[in-house]
């Protein structure tokens, strides 16, 4: 979640330095207007543009990673499962013993287990257990998986969003040179 939450501040931070391009390219037309009559000319004939939400220069709109979503939701739907299933995390009804689970197992399962009683059991709750810690290991690879994609995504903004800065800090400077020449 935190992940996620560092994404759509990437992706803000990256649309406030698009809208300041933007700004600093009205100043610099504003600049060659007091620079120059010939600049002012040309500045009012010149078609003005809409005045529109900042360009953004190959941005796609943030939403976080559809694969780390999907795989945070099933993190907590398995989540709540294994709490109304573990031994520890859930309320223990004394009525039933945890053998009572081996009617449940199909008639083929059965055939595999052996013949006593409470070496059936025994091996049925060892089977629900690697169960469980399968179904935890799939889900920690598919968290793992979303948070590496969502970490690429945000790598890819940052190396674009480095170059976004650079690019305005150098037009910055060179307007400022600018007003001081004026």
């Amino acid at each position: 979640q935190e992940l996620v939450r560092q994404g759509e501040a990437l992706k803000r931070t990256e649309q406030m330095v698009d809208k300041m391009d933007q700004d600093l390219k009205t100043s610099q037309k504003h600049i060659n207007s007091i620079k120059s009559v010939w600049g002012g000319l040309v500045n009012y004939f010149k078609a003005k543009p809409p005045e529109s939400k900042p360009e953004q220069n190959g941005a796609p709109e943030y939403y976080g990673n559809s694969k780390l979503k999907e795989a945070m939701m099933s993190s907590k739907e398995q989540e709540s499962k294994y709490q109304e299933s573990h031994p520890n995390l859930r309320k223990l009804d004394n009525s039933d013993n945890d053998f009572s689970k081996a009617d449940v197992v199909s008639s083929v399962q059965r055939d595999s287990y052996p013949k006593n009683q409470q070496l059936r059991a025994y091996h049925q709750k060892i089977d629900n257990n690697l169960d469980e810690m399968s179904s935890g290991l799939s889900r920690l690879k598919n968290l793992a998986l979303g948070l590496q994609t969502e970490i690429e995504e945000q790598d890819d903004m940052l190396d674009r969003l480095t170059r976004k800065v650079e690019t305005l800090d150098i037009n910055i400077k060179n307007t400022d040179k600018k007003v001081r020449q004026l």
